[in-house]
């Protein structure tokens, strides 16, 4: 049984600030170069992203909740 629900626009927010941290850390060990504004459009994009991914899992988690009939007391009373 899992102990929380899965939020994929969270994991993709995780992903792409990683990937920031990656592009930093790898200018930091002289691996390559890299000028400071490309990290802005990774994690503004990533984060547009996962605010889409978060929207589009919340619409599908309502709507499929609408979709099971629910029971009335009328219903359940003997």
């Amino acid at each position: 049984m899992l102990r929380h629900e899965f939020q994929p626009g969270r994991l993709v927010a995780g992903a792409f600030l990683t990937l920031a941290a990656v592009i930093y850390a790898g200018d930091a060990g002289g691996a390559w170069e890299t000028p400071w504004f490309v990290v802005i459009p990774v994690v503004t994009g990533g984060l547009c992203l996962a605010g889409a991914v978060g929207s589009l899992t919340g619409l599908m988690r309502r709507r499929r909740g609408r979709s099971v009939p629910r029971r009335t007391d009328a219903e359940t009373a003997p």
